[in-house]
């Protein structure tokens, strides 16, 4: 298996397990990796992806890009931004703990998700344009949003390749940890977000998501019409009246 895939309570773990071609997103991969994707959607509240190795996801498969034509190329970069644009879209939040290296389509995996977790050790970077491309998945669209147009530009343009402290400076993770410590506390986030009311928590993100591309008005109709769905929610009462009594 090139996608490993664990259930711990309400927290789902899928490893990505070519360590020895630093988890490279290979055709097969990204098959596994949506596989695994429907199937935590049903079974847990929270989905963790992470690398085994030295690697969270090295990009693409050189091997493979180098016998591409502009068609299959097409084919092939439709699969993964279709998998990033289904990994940011699930109903439940998805955490990328970054174990070391994520270029290029590693990179773009690591954006698609909700929060990312590096590893001291960890490096970033959308390489592509040293090998004449430029990055397929959303590295162009994703990148810009989360450290703006700028940093976007000279990542992409350069081709350099950050150290975790630098990624978490400029935005583009939100906690750096010691390398031994990555999981513990993805898992610790994990399990915060898993405890919340799961209606909740699905709206919020659905709010949260919508920010990114609708104009201010809109979004705030949406926040209002979805904060008022919850008043029907029997979970949001309990927990509600729970405060009020701790507060008395």
């Amino acid at each position: 298996m090139n996608v490993l895939y664990t259930v711990e309570g309400k927290i789902g773990i899928a490893t990505l397990n070519r360590p020895e071609k630093l988890n490279a997103l290979d055709t097969k991969t990204r098959e596994e990796l949506r596989e695994i994707v429907e199937r935590a959607e049903r079974e847990v509240r929270v989905l963790i992806i992470t690398g085994s190795g030295k690697a969270f996801a090295a990009g693409a498969d050189v091997n493979e890009l180098i016998q591409r034509d502009p068609i299959k190329a097409i084919e092939a970069t439709k699969l993964g931004s279709e998998l990033f644009s289904r990994i940011e879209e699930m109903e439940i939040p998805t955490i990328a703990a970054i174990n070391g290296f994520a270029l290029g389509g590693g990179l773009e995996l690591a954006m698609a998700c909700d929060i990312r977790i590096a590893s001291d050790k960890a490096k970033f970077g959308q390489p592509e344009i040293n090998l004449g491309i430029i990055p397929g998945a959303g590295g162009t669209q994703r990148l810009p949003r989360i450290v703006g147009i700028g940093m976007a530009k000279k990542l992409v343009l350069t081709g350099e390749i950050i150290d975790a402290r630098e990624a978490l400076r400029i935005g583009l993770v939100e906690e750096v940890v010691e390398h031994e410590k990555l999981m513990e506390r993805a898992k610790e986030i994990a399990g915060k977000i898993a405890e919340k009311s799961w209606i909740a928590v699905k709206l919020a993100k659905k709010a949260l998501n919508a920010s990114l591309s609708t104009p201010l008005r809109e979004g705030l109709r949406l926040e209002s019409g979805l904060f008022s769905i919850l008043f029907a929610s029997e979970e949001a009462k309990r927990l509600m009246k729970e405060f009020l009594e701790k507060k008395r």
